[in-house]
């Protein structure tokens, strides 16, 4: 004989096992339309993002117009402030028959020494050969090896407050010899190579060594630095016992000792300079990831260094 309990507890188990697979089915259902949403919609931003990407042949364009290629932050290898990624951009800004001439918008406190070269000598080539006026306009700033590059070019301006100059060389060092006598700690490093650790914080000064990182390295790169900086300007430059001492000047103060060439921005410079105020502006192509994120190590870099020498 069954038992109506028995009975009437399995039904109500099948019950609730059924209403459990329904809700997981609409679950993965709900689920998969998520999934498919997601896909649409980044499948949906790609394709804008493509459409709004203009090609080469319309980025050159048919209209006259003056070519702007930005140079913006600490001057380093791997960044969009390099010779590897600025170069190709000064060459396109002069090859395009319809620019009129070049600017480079500048905000940089500097950097390597050997990029800057890199740049100077591009803009040195590529003027002769297009034979082509370039200006650099200032904004903030345009210290050492920022100046490095402007000098390349047939003019330079600047705002009355801007900082301009800075011809000189610097490698920054320190020493925890001191503390770490105080504190017990012993420095076990090993080297082969007598000058090898000349510049290690945790060892004793190396005098030999940093004189001679002295006279041959840097002050044959200030040396380098200054051939570049009177090539450049030549009789304009109003040499004086402080002009290759690394100190910076405002920009008005610039004009007179002749380090640039007047006071004026970008405006002006289209206006009144190049008479043309059709500008297009040449910059690196960025892949997706690189849009969407931006270049953080570099933007971070830029900004610390700009707020150093803003304190400095």
């Amino acid at each position: 004989m069954e038992n109506p309990n028995q009975n009437d507890g399995l039904n109500r188990l099948a019950g609730a096992a059924e209403k459990f697979i329904k809700q997981e089915r609409w679950s993965r259902r709900w689920t998969n339309l998520l999934k498919l949403a997601v896909i649409t919609y980044i499948v949906v931003t790609l394709v804008m993002l493509t459409s709004q990407i203009p090609s080469e042949k319309e980025m050159l364009g048919n209209d006259k117009h003056v070519a702007v290629v930005k140079l913006e932050g600490a001057i380093m290898p791997g960044t969009y402030t390099s010779a590897e990624k600025l170069n190709p951009l000064l060459d396109k800004a002069f090859k395009n028959p319809n620019s009129e001439a070049v600017i480079i918008q500048a905000n940089s406190p500097g950097g390597s020494p050997v990029q800057s070269a890199l740049i100077n000598d591009e803009i040195t080539r590529l003027k002769h050969l297009y034979q082509k006026p370039v200006y650099v306009v200032v904004e903030d700033a345009c210290a050492s090896g920022c100046y490095y590059i402007a000098v390349a070019a047939d003019k330079i301006y600047a705002n009355k407050g801007s900082l301009v100059g800075s011809i000189g060389v610097r490698m920054d060092s320190f020493g925890f010899t001191g503390l770490m006598d105080k504190i017990g700690v012993e420095n076990r490093s090993m080297h082969a190579g007598e000058h090898k650790t000349f510049l290690n914080p945790f060892g004793p000064v190396d005098k030999e060594g940093r004189e001679f990182f002295q006279k041959r390295i840097l002050d044959r790169t200030h040396e380098q630095f200054i051939e570049a900086v009177r090539k450049g300007r030549g009789e304009r430059l109003k040499e004086n016992k402080n002009t290759f001492t690394g100190l910076v000047w405002l920009g008005d103060e610039a004009v007179e000792n002749g380090l640039i060439d007047g006071l004026g921005d970008m405006g002006y410079v289209e206006r009144e300079v190049i008479k043309q105020t059709n500008t297009r502006y040449y910059e690196t192509e960025k892949g997706f990831m690189e849009q969407l994120l931006g270049d953080i190590s570099a933007k971070t870099a830029s900004q610390l260094s700009m707020y150093l020498t803003t304190l400095r």
